[in-house]
């Protein structure tokens, strides 16, 4: 097929020009300027027309209401539908058995269990009451022996009472414990209960980052120390009040004089 359009100057040797026919046909068009007129041959290609997907219809996608009648004095189920009159009798029938069956469930535990938490606090006191009545060795381990006691039975709380509870006690019992070992001069286990007491509870336990801090100076790691030392002083804030803050702001500034006399020396 042959077309001439007027008016269009001969510029460049070919053109192709392509547009969809309307019967989904590809038509190319071919311009040959040789000549000086512009000589456009349009050849057609048939287009293949996409097959759409066949849509499925999920029964759980589809809703149905039903007419459902409650009555209010038996708690029955009743429908004006005859298909609905033997399911829904079933169901109720299903539902006054249910009912008339004694229940063998106990009744929910309440929020936490007073008596436990009598005895933590017991074991607890009993334990700081041996560190204050000597600072022996042997009252220390007495004092261990006590928080230990104490820390099973705050670790082994049934699982449906408050975590924070249990976040709480342990935070204090560990801190405590770790004093116990400072006292019997076992630095590790102080320090290591001194880092379990600040798992549990971070901000607040100023005791707990000193008395770390403290056993790793006693172990001459002055450095690891110093490193501790400021991240406490970073979590519980270093301008805030307290005594135990003072005490690690305290630790820190012997920290630091060490460290500046072990340089002069290396120095020399």
């Amino acid at each position: 097929m042959e077309l001439r359009l007027p008016g269009l100057a001969p510029s460049d040797t070919s053109r192709i020009y392509a547009a969809r026919g309307s019967k989904n046909h590809l038509a190319t068009f071919h311009n040959n300027n040789q000549s000086g007129t512009d000589n456009i041959t349009a050849t057609e290609y048939p287009v293949p027309v996409p097959t759409p997907p066949k849509m499925t219809t999920d029964p759980l996608d589809t809703f149905t209401s039903l007419p459902l009648t409650l009555d209010p004095t038996s708690k029955s189920l009743s429908s004006p539908l005859p298909d609905l009159t033997t399911p829904l009798a079933n169901l109720t029938q299903l539902q006054r058995s249910l009912l008339s069956t004694p229940s063998q469930t106990p009744p929910p535990p309440s929020s936490t269990n007073p008596k436990r938490s009598a005895q933590i606090a017991k074991m607890r006191d009993q334990g700081n009451a041996s560190l204050r009545k000597s600072s022996s060795p042997a009252s220390a381990q007495e004092a261990v022996t006590l928080y230990t006691y104490g820390l099973e039975m705050a670790l082994t709380r049934p699982a449906w009472e408050p975590v924070q509870l249990v976040r709480e006690e342990c935070a204090l019992l560990y801190s405590n414990r770790a004093q116990a070992y400072m006292g019997a001069q076992m630095w590790p286990e102080a320090a290591a209960d001194a880092v379990c007491s600040v798992e549990c509870k971070r901000t607040g336990n100023a005791k707990a980052w000193w008395r770390r801090g403290k056993c790793l100076c006693e172990m001459g790691r002055w450095k690891e120390a110093g490193e501790w030392v400021e991240s406490g002083l970073e979590v519980e804030g270093e301008k805030e009040g307290g005594k135990e803050r003072e005490e690690l702001v305290g630790l820190r500034k012997e920290i630091v004089r060490y460290l500046d006399e072990e340089r002069r020396r290396e120095g020399r």
